[in-house]
């Protein structure tokens, strides 16, 4: 989340004047934060939303921050590399089964690519669609290597603790896995947006960085889910400092792009794996509401 810090105003060294100077930054911005409502969002966020759709989520996450939202299933996300230094460690959970999620090992191993990109399918441990990467225009996506560790952190930087100058993404990740009833033991590898890698013929990994300012990827939701995103630095990263810049996120309602994508009409047809763990998520949403 958003931390903002401010000198106290003159005045504030009373309960009154304290609330005074607290009610007086009611509807004032700053420029990573969320935005409630999702329409009163600055227009970069909200640029590029379909005419007839209403935002349901809109945030500006800082580097060295996270966040997470459940979002219902047929919601389109987009996230947006604004100035071309995020990475963004996401982890889904399925909502009100969070036993089930994002699995990254099935998610490069089912599809046969290690390369996640437009089309690429999200799996769950159970063999399910979570998610589509339905449009992508940065291809500098990690979906090997997984999220920094405090340990990492700490010998690289001299910190990596949630409230440090450079926190590590698993840090970040379980703060956000506990504000929605789970723990560090649920905190699976994570996939990585906006900082790439490539593996040699000889498998060695890579780092080969952001594509730059303005790449956004957009991830369409199969099912009711729990999204965890923190934004920061990627183990990899060989600068010594702990750098990075803002995401911006935007998430809206788009149920009718479900079935356009089995229809093949939205990333072109699927693969006999994306349609078998579609075909997976549709056959478990009809037993569930037959019940």
């Amino acid at each position: 989340m958003t931390q903002t810090i401010e000198t106290a105003a003159t005045g504030t060294a009373t309960t009154a004047g304290a609330r005074a100077h607290a009610r007086d930054q009611h509807g004032k911005t700053a420029e990573t934060m969320g935005f409630v409502p999702a329409t009163s969002a600055p227009g970069r966020l909200l640029a590029g939303l379909p005419d007839a759709a209403s935002p349901t989520w809109a945030e500006s996450l800082a580097f060295g921050r996270y966040t997470t939202m459940a979002l219902a299933r047929g919601t389109r996300i987009r996230l947006t590399d604004t100035s071309g230094d995020a990475c963004v460690h996401a982890l889904l959970y399925r909502a009100g089964a969070t036993h089930e999620r994002l699995n990254v090992a099935d998610t490069v191993k089912v599809p046969w690519q290690a390369y996640p990109a437009a089309g690429h399918p999200l799996l769950s441990d159970a063999g399910r669609l979570m998610a589509t990467i339905v449009a992508d225009t940065s291809s500098r996506h990690d979906a090997l290597t997984g999220a920094t560790t405090l340990t990492g952190n700490t010998a690289k930087y001299g910190a990596g603790a949630v409230h440090s100058a450079s926190p590590a993404a698993r840090e970040l990740l379980t703060l956000g896995a506990l504000k929605n009833g789970m723990g560090p033991r649920d905190v699976a590898p994570s996939l990585s947006l906006f900082k790439g890698i490539a593996v040699d013929p000889a498998g060695s990994i890579t780092f080969t960085g952001s594509a730059g300012p303005g790449a956004a990827v957009e991830l369409l939701l199969h099912l009711d889910a729990v999204l965890v995103l923190a934004n920061t630095a990627h183990p990899l990263d060989p600068r010594r400092e702990f750098t990075g810049t803002a995401v911006d996120i935007l998430a809206w309602h788009a149920p009718q792009d479900l079935r356009e994508l089995e229809a093949g009409r939205l990333v072109g047809p699927l693969a006999p794996e994306h349609l078998q763990a579609l075909l997976n998520t549709e056959h478990d949403l009809t037993a569930r509401n037959a019940r």
